[in-house]
């Protein structure tokens, strides 16, 4: 065992340093110990034996036989779900490793081998590692955990082999071993148990405080059983406490206290009760009982579960809780019982939870259980919310405490002017006329109307959730209602009693009321009257301030008007915003309605480098909004550091040349010599070439010459900068005396003559390009610092020498001459020196600054480019201009990293209680502290944008500029936490696998080949940078296959990705931390002297670097919350390998998951399933257990996402969380300004705090394909200049996902970040912004940071997301949120909330309708002859506005206005001249196609969501998607959303132009083009945007693939993909699960088509030629409905004939077949002597049956239960059957047609990857297949 030591153990895996940033994998690892969910202790055990297998293998074994006993001890009859394969698997092993191992056994038994290991495992290693402060406290934790396990087995084997003694030193080292494994238990951040002290994140003030707080614990109380527990976490050191300096503060304390409980108080308020939140007379103990309160609250929360999304639940449970807490420290007596006060539960193990939680999370599991999975009615059950609301009643008090059984909450859950003046004759100027004011008085008469019908709106839409009205409720309505109907009567009778025409009876029983100049004067008053309630509410709008105080009062008489007006609910109320703001968005509307009323009247609707070269204002920029104000008396090196980061991250994510890494990139370490500004090469290249072309040419003056390089300041700059450098580095190269004194005599004369402007007098300028090319040699030569190039320096030198001396200078230097010829003297040439005198040193001791001065140089002589092809990645250009506009932005200023408010964890076990308050109280002594703004406003802009935007190419990424050493040392002040991040993760990509990479798909596409043509510059720089030269040689070697899975998924949307950028944060903090606490030495020395620290560094806790990380651990966290964690790892899924590699490369990363374990019951031993929150973090290449938080059932009941977060969000900390998407990025330059974010939660917004701080996205997924391209432009429009609206000046920014950051306390105080309602809360986001707004929170919106998203590229996956989001909209319109706001908004902030929300989908849809309509009213006019006669009648009397009313036109042209925010915010950003191009080039690529497109899917998936419900999540994945989708796919997805709309439509409008009259050749064209053009995108946009939709081969092979498809039967198990009959029965689910009223409106709309074909019957030439006066179209129509009732018979007879006879009797089925087709001839022959049919007559009977027959199978599919129980279902599903072909066969016939024409498939290529041909990559092999092309 003498190799067992703790620097060279093989045991002791490599791991990465918390101080690297590591941004790839540096080692891939495996966890093979995995056991079964009921067996989890023995996990331990197996993993050691995985551990020291190579070192003892039969140890291992013992170890692993141990295991096995153990497992047979928890689960003898093999009863878990894996036990008994596991058991085997493992017996199986024992039985193979007995002999081996027992060969290689050191001991003679195995008693004596485990003990010879474990004493030298415990003396070598154990003690070894025990180094107290200098101690690696993990591995020191692991190795105490590891010899516990031993000892364990040591103890078993002896048993086995009845060995009664052991060692005494071995028992001594087990007693030893047991005391330490108790103290280094598993930490997350801070190490709370007495062997963490002296680590350094335990040292800090802050911490020292809090800790010192919670060990105060004189006065209270402890169970006898906890006392031990108390005694060794060191509670009851009184002395310690008031000894210690570090107190916290009490102002601290109360800021977080108030905050915390600010919900509960107002809870408490609102239902009239007393809070429980009692104080002590003392003041010492005051303090005490605040933490005591705080801590109480927090556990409640953190062991809630599911409870959380129930805020006044918690409410009501802390209320009681918080009551008997008082009672137990304040000594006070039961008045029940007489005794002193108890806890109502406690005493058990987990009674908190069994007896609180659980019976509450049962009733929300009932509930849930009645959703049926999303599809029951929402007034059929209950949700979070509806069980919420019952404790907003003070009926709740009566559940008692401890709560009843039989509580009602535990059994009664419910098992207009314009119209009025038309415009009409009335010019604007007239209105203030009487008789148009008169008429214009009627408006009150509309409004008691509409308020009438508003009232039974109210009543009715409101009744399917009557159950849970209160009296008081139902009282209200009821008298609205007849309030409403009174005033719609008394009005209409007063303003009658004033109209001419009225009745003479009216009047009389009128006249008793006089007039007032002609003036109906009972009409005035009751106009009066009827206006008070809206007049008291026009006052209560202009002063806001006094309607929050009304709506907050507890007066009675407020109350009842309150009750009336509205019902007093708990959130809602005082959540108006200031009167200036109120002013500002009142305005927008009024110049909003103003055009809009003016555009209408007038006319008619119409289609409707910035950042300049004065870079020297970013400096000051940087300087205001990224350093902090304090001690600016030290000139900083902060930004050169943060800089050289930025660049550095960009080498590794954008992948560029290190050439334009190097031109882009500052000196890291300074060099206090060179007095100037370094500007980064790329600002300086080809400066010095033109300087030398102007000195050799020009002839004047020195000073003249001066002046002109002095013209331009970088050329100033690069000549000063390369003399200084010429300088230094032949200082540092020639040692020689004499080479020495010549330097000296050369710069000196030089410089001599430069101040006294003779240097073009005294020196010639023609052989100055020779010298600079020798400098270049030379610097070349000192670059590659190759010791044998020793000579050729020598020679170099000397040609300078003689260039300079010989060619350049005019008068000889006696001087110089002497020294040159004493040099001939000694036997040696100058600069050639001897070995023991060296004239130069070469190569000079290389240092990383001397390299970074050398390539320097290097690239200011050598590069010729011009700065605006760097850098060539568009990507990193991107990145730089936005980060350099957003300095010009308004943003707070940044504070002090040490200073900045601090994190809090919440969440433990209550048997925790010490720990989770102590993770709690370090934050406290910074709480207080308020921000001091004094800005510095160097030209910045009062908007988000500024006026420097548009830049020259290349100053649009010159943020380089700003690491000139202008700012201050970078002393942070104040600062919130850097926000917790939590990502939510299911079963998503995580790291691409090789074989993921390798996959080819149908077109031979794989990913890597699909990444190599889409990055082919990234790619060449990857393959540069691991030294291969070919692909092949990847594949060899496993380290560089782990870096090209890493490269690879860094460019998809994986949680890889995501887990990288937000990491930057803690990057970002490290950095701002180190330049807080370096000193100036430090800092010249460079930031890598910290970030790479020394061995010794490494083990001080008091180290710089040591103290950078514990800052860094104490104000970021980062959970990604993978809630199937578990089960992937035990199903040995490939993604739990990737999630433990993220976890072992990022240090800092925590994973949450749900644990499901099989546990046997206490009583009755029944294996029941029991579920735990567990947190994880990695240690030593394996996950360790840090915190496991039993749940009271699974975790998800309701929405997934919001669930998931729910679970994860008790191990977050501090005041602000992030939550993040697994599909997003981020960016190091966007990491620094996160301080800056976070100090908005201290601005003033308003009355409101802001409680949600919304962040910019930019869509990264838009640079290959057109579609990609338009998701970008339209989502970047609604993140920026969308977003900005509703922040400011709106006030209706609510939360649309992520990346926004909460105020956590805020929100866990009132449900969380997100609902989990199943259905209702499907778009889960928006609700956490309705749910901050109604409970009087703000939501801002700040542009000056962004954060990386990525979208879907492919149509389908793009109409999936539509799909969602629709339905989630439908989802909304149902919502009590939106009811609520609507009702407690005012006017204009209302409708801001309706048109920014569900008022964009009911607009959409309403457009579409408004086209039905427009076609369905124009047929029906044609069809019934009205048309024809108004149009005579018109002519006739010359009436041409009549005329040209019945040829108008609908114009709709939402492909154009969807993309009208995109053109403002291209133009905003990137200037109006680009957007202009931008916008002719979509639609070019036809975006309005697409939008319109997109119009369909929104309309039909948000107008099933409102008739039918059913809304659900939809998987769009988020691969790559640049491939051919099959034409079956296609069918699939817009079957019923697109084609049958568009097919109907078409029909339409083929009727209009066979029967319209009004408009016809090119009127017609005119009238229908919009609908044309809507028409042709329902129908074939799927196909123009579909790769390779026009290729030949593939259309054939896409026919066979849907006519196989179409014709296959269904059946269970048969997936919708494999079957039209398992696709149809998919497709009728919303009619499985709709109410009454969705079926009756399904069969009401489809009534249309019977209209529809009445009137083709009408346009019969039978019916034409009836005889006069005896129409025979009743007839006709009647006989055409025989005719469809007779197809339907033949159908049900030949499906019943073929079942019967097609097998046994085909001779019958034939004969059968013929009697049909005879009498079918028969019948038409008939009907053609009869009737006098002709063919046209059949074809238009066809087009008259078609849409019937749709009606038929509209309404059959709505009356399905009916149509089976009268056997014609059958039937019906052959119908449809046979509409499915036509339709498909209708819509296929075009595409195969244009396909046939090779030029079509081409332009659709150009036209769907225009952006990618404009890049040059190769779309079309990528197209045309990876096999062909490789």
């Amino acid at each position: 065992m003498s190799n067992l030591e703790p620097s060279g153990s093989q045991m002791l895996s490599r791991r990465p340093s918390r101080s690297a940033a590591t941004t790839t994998f540096s080692l891939e690892v495996f966890d093979n110990e995995v056991v079964p969910s009921s067996l989890g202790s023995i996990a331990p055990v197996l993993r050691i034996a995985a551990e020291i297998e190579h070192e003892r293998p039969r140890v291992a074994y013992l170890c692993r036989f141990y295991a096995f006993e153990k497992a047979h001890r928890l689960d003898p009859n093999s009863s878990g779900r894996g036990v008994r394969q596991f058991k085997t698997s493992l017996l199986q092993r024992l039985e193979r490793d007995n002999n081996s191992s027992l060969a290689s056994r050191v001991k003679k038994t195995d008693a004596r081998e485990i003990e010879s290991f474990y004493q030298q495992y415990y003396e070598h290693y154990v003690r070894a590692l025990d180094q107290g402060e200098q101690a690696d406290r993990a591995q020191l934790g692991k190795a105490y955990q590891t010899a516990g396990v031993l000892f364990e087995v040591l103890c078993a084997v002896n048993k086995t082999e009845k060995v009664e003694e052991v060692a005494p030193e071995i028992i001594a080292a087990a007693r030893d071993v047991q005391e330490k494994k108790e103290i280094y238990a598993p930490f997350n951040i801070l190490p709370l148990d007495s062997a963490g002290a002296s680590q350094s994140i335990m040292q800090l003030e802050e911490v020292k405080a809090s800790v010192s707080a919670l060990w105060n614990t004189r006065g209270l109380n402890w169970p006898t059983a906890f006392e031990p527990q108390r005694q060794k976490a060191g509670f009851g050191a009184e002395v310690n406490v008031l000894s210690s300096p570090m107190q916290l503060d009490d102002r601290a304390v109360d800021e977080v206290m108030n905050k915390l409980f600010k919900n509960y108080k107002t809870w408490c308020k609102f239902l009239g009760r007393k809070h429980s939140l009692r104080l002590p007379q003392g003041q010492p103990e005051i303090q005490q009982r605040k933490i005591l309160y705080m801590g109480l609250f927090l556990l409640i929360w953190g062991e809630a579960a599911n409870v959380r999304f129930m805020p006044e639940c918690l409410c009501y449970i802390f209320h009681n809780m918080a009551y008997e807490l008082h009672g137990l420290l304040a000594g006070n007596v039961s008045i029940v019982t007489g005794e002193n006060i108890k806890p109502s539960y406690g005493g058990d193990d987990e009674a908190f939870l069994r007896k609180v939680i659980t019976p509450i999370y049962h009733v929300i599991e009932k509930e849930a259980n009645k959703s049926k999975n999303g599809k029951a009615s929402h007034s059929q059950w209950c949700n979070y919310d509806d069980l919420n609301e019952y404790f907003w009643s003070s009926d709740c008090f009566s559940l008692g405490w401890p709560m009843r059984d039989d509580g009602s909450f535990f059994t009664s859950t419910r098992d207009v002017a314009m119209i009025i003046i038309a415009w009409s004759g009335v010019s604007i100027l007239n209105i203030v006329q009487k008789d148009v004011l008169y008429q214009l008085s009627s408006i009150f008469i509309t409004a008691a109307c509409l308020r009438l019908l508003q009232s039974i709106l109210d009543l009715v839409l409101n009744f399917p959730g009557f159950h849970k009205w209160k009296f008081t409720d139902v009282l209200r309505n009821v008298l609205k209602i007849i309030v409403s109907l009174a005033w719609a009567i008394i009005l209409p009778l007063c303003y009658v009693h004033s109209f001419k025409a009225a009745p003479a009876k009216i009047k009389d029983l009128l006249s008793f009321f006089k007039e007032v100049k002609y003036i109906p004067a009972l009409y005035l008053l009751a106009v009066v009257v009827y206006m008070l309630p809206n007049i008291l509410a026009a006052a209560l709008f202009i002063f806001p301030m006094l309607r929050r105080w009304i709506e907050n009062s507890d007066w009675l008489i407020i109350r009842f008007l309150l009750w009336w007006s509205q019902p007093r609910i708990y959130v809602g109320r005082g959540m108006h915003e200031s009167q200036f703001v109120l002013i500002k968005y009142t305005l927008f509307w009024l110049l909003l309605l103003c055009s809009k009323i003016a555009c209408s009247y007038f006319i008619q609707i119409r289609t409707l480098g910035m950042l300049k070269s004065r870079f020297q204002s970013l400096p000051g920029a940087f300087n205001t909004y990224l350093v902090p104000s304090d001690k600016k008396q030290k000139k900083g090196f902060s930004f050169s550091k943060r800089f050289s980061e930025v660049t550095a991250s960009k080498r590794s994510e954008a992948a560029k040349f290190a050439q334009e890494m190097d031109l882009l990139l500052v000196p890291y370490t300074s060099d206090p010599s060179l007095k100037l500004i370094q500007w980064p090469p790329i600002m300086l290249a080809s400066k010095i070439p033109i300087a030398l072309d102007m000195a050799v040419q020009f002839r004047s003056r020195d000073a003249d010459l001066w002046k002109r390089i002095c013209a331009d300041e970088y050329m100033k700059c690069a000549v000063i900068e390369c003399y200084e450098s010429f300088k230094h580095v032949l200082n540092i190269l020639v040692v020689g005396e004499i080479e020495k004194r010549i330097l000296s005599i050369i710069f000196k004369e030089v410089e001599n003559n430069i101040s006294k402007n003779t240097l073009l007098t005294n020196f010639r300028m023609g052989p100055l390009p020779a010298l600079c090319n020798k400098f270049v040699e030379l610097v070349t030569l000192l670059k590659d610092a190759d010791p044998s190039k020793q000579n050729t320096v020598v020679l170099i030198l000397q040609d300078m020498l003689e260039v300079f001396t010989n060619d350049m200078m005019v008068n000889e230097n006696r001087e110089l001459v002497d020294l040159g010829q004493s040099g001939k003297d000694s036997g040696r040439q100058v600069f050639s020196g001897t070995d023991t005198k060296p004239a130069i040193k070469f190569p000079p001791v290389v240092t990383a600054q001397w390299e970074e001065q050398i390539r320097r140089i290097h690239l200011l002589l050598t590069v010729n480019e011009s700065s605006s092809d760097v850098p060539t990645n568009l990507e990193a250009r991107r990145r730089i201009s936005f980060f350099t506009n957003s300095l010009f932005m308004d943003m707070p200023r940044p504070p002090r990293v040490r200073k900045m408010l601090s994190f809090r964890t919440s969440g433990l076990n209550l048997t925790r209680y010490w720990l989770f308050v102590a993770t709690l109280g370090y934050t406290l002594p910074d709480i207080v502290q308020h921000m001091f703004r004094a800005y510095d406003q160097v030209e910045s802009t009062s908007g988000q944008h500024s006026a420097r935007r548009k830049a020259e190419p290349f100053l649009k990424f010159f943020v380089i500029i700003f690491l000139v050493q202008i700012s201050s040392d970078m002393l942070l002040l104040r600062l919130f936490a850097l926000p917790n991040v939590l990502t939510p993760y299911y079963s998503e990509e995580t790291v691409y696998s090789k074989s993921d990479l390798e996959m080819e798909n149908e077109d031979g596409v794989s990913i890597i080949y699909y990444l190599q043509k889409i990055y082919p510059d990234e790619w060449n720089n990857f393959m540069e940078r691991i030294n291969c030269k070919k692909e092949s040689e990847v594949w060899e070697n496993e380290e560089n296959i782990l870096q090209l899975r890493h490269w690879g998924s860094l460019r998809g949307q994986t949680l890889c990705r995501t887990v990288r950028g937000m990491m930057y944060y803690r990057r970002a903090l490290r950095l701002q931390a180190f330049l807080d606490m370096a000193k100036e030495s430090e800092i010249l020395e460079g930031y890598k002297a910290i970030t790479d620290p020394t061995e010794e560094d490494k083990k001080s806790q008091r180290s710089v670097s040591a103290r950078i990380e514990a800052v860094a651990d104490m104000k970021f966290t980062y959970v990604a919350t993978c809630q199937n964690y578990g089960n992937q790892k035990r199903s040995g899924d490939r993604r739990a390998t990737d999630i433990l590699n993220l976890m072992v490369n990022n240090p800092s990363l925590r994973v949450a998951y749900i644990d499901e374990v099989e546990e046997r019951e206490r009583e009755g031993g029944k294996v029941q399933k029991v579920y735990y929150s567990v947190l994880v973090k990695a240690v030593d290449n394996l996950d360790q257990e840090i915190y496991r938080i039993k749940l009271p059932g699974a975790a998800k009941l309701g929405e997934g996402k919001p669930e998931n977060q729910n679970h994860a969000i008790v191990f977050t900390r501090g005041e602000a969380l992030q939550a993040i998407d697994m599909n997003q990025d981020n960016y190091l330059e966007e990491a620094f300004k996160m301080r800056n974010l976070l100090e908005e939660f201290n601005e003033d917004h308003g009355v409101l705090p802001p409680t949600i701080l919304g962040v910019r996205e930019h869509v990264f997924t838009g640079s290959v394909s057109s579609l990609a391209w338009f998701m970008s432009n339209q989502e970047t429009s609604f993140v920026t200049i969308g977003q900005r609206v509703l922040a400011r000046p709106l006030k209706v920014r609510f939360h649309y996902g992520h990346p926004d950051v909460f105020d956590r306390i805020f929100h866990l105080t009132r449900g969380g970040i997100s609902k989990a309602s199943r259905g209702i809360n499907l778009s889960e986001d928006i609700f956490a912004g309705f749910n901050s707004t109604l409970r009087r929170g703000n939501v801002t919106h700040h542009e000056y940071i962004q954060v990386g998203k990525g979208r879907d590229v492919g149509l389908n996956q793009i109409s999936l997301f539509e799909a969602k989001v629709a339905c989630g909209n439908g989802e909304q319109t149902l919502s009590r949120d939106i009811y609520r706001l609507g009702h407690r908004f005012d006017f204009f902030r209302m409708m801001s909330c309706y048109y920014t929300t569900i008022g964009f989908y009911v607009s959409s849809m309403i457009v579409v309708l408004t086209v039905y309509a427009f076609l369905y009213s124009k047929l029906y006019l044609s069809l019934s002859g009205l048309e024809d006669s108004i149009i005579k009648y018109a002519r006739a009397r010359g009436n041409d506005p009549l005329n040209a009313a019945m040829a108008s036109q609908s114009l709709v042209q939402i492909g154009f206005l969807m993309a009208l925010p995109m053109v403002m915010e291209m133009g905003l950003e990137r200037g109006f001249r680009t957007a202009l191009g931008d916008i002719i080039i979509m639609q070019l690529q036809l975006a309005s196609v697409f939008f319109t497109f997109s119009l369909g899917t929104k309309v039909h998936y948000f107008g099933r969501t409102i008739l039918h419900g059913g809304a659900k999540y939809r998987a769009t994945g988020r691969g790559f998607v640049v491939r051919h989708q099959k034409y079956a796919e296609n069918y699939r997805m817009y079957s019923r959303s697109h084609f049958v709309k568009g097919l109907e439509l078409l029909i339409l409008l083929i009727c209009y132009q066979i029967y319209g009259k009004a408009a016809t050749g090119i009127g017609f064209a005119l009238v229908t083009a919009s609908m044309w053009f809507l028409v042709t995108s329902f129908l074939f946009a799927p196909f123009l945007f579909n790769p390779s939709g026009f290729e030949w081969q593939k259309i054939v092979d896409d026919w066979d693939d849907w006519s196989k498809w179409i014709s296959s039967q269904g059946g269970i198990g048969v997936p919708a993909n494999k079957s039209w009959e398992s696709w149809w029965d998919e497709e009728q689910e919303h009619l499985q699960h709709t109410g009454f009223l969705g079926r009756f409106w399904e069969i009401f709309l489809s009534l249309r088509f019977f209209i529809y074909q009445y009137g083709i019957v009408y346009q019969l030439k039978a019916v034409k030629e009836s005889t006069p006066g005896r129409s025979r179209s009743a007839i006709v129509y009647g006989l055409s409905w025989l005719v469809i009732v007779a197809m339907m018979i033949i159908l049900k007879i030949v499906s019943m004939g073929r079942k019967k006879f097609s097998a046994d009797f085909q001779l019958m089925f034939r004969l059968l077949k013929l009697f049909l087709f005879i009498g079918s001839v028969i019948t038409l022959v008939i009907l053609f002597t009869t009737l006098h049919l002709t063919v046209g007559d059949i074809f238009q009977s066809l087009l008259a049956f078609l849409p019937t027959g749709l009606a038929i199978l509209q309404i059959a599919q709505a009356c399905r239960p009916i149509v089976k129980g009268l056997k014609m279902w059958g039937s019906v599903k052959a119908l449809a059957r046979g509409y499915e072909y036509m339709m498909g066969l209708a819509i296929f016939a075009p595409v195969a047609v244009l396909a046939w024409f090779p030029f079509v498939s081409e332009f659709q290529t150009r036209l769907l990857f225009n952006q990618a041909f404009s890049r040059g990559l190769q779309i079309q092999r990528i197209l045309a297949g990876g096999k062909k092309n490789k």
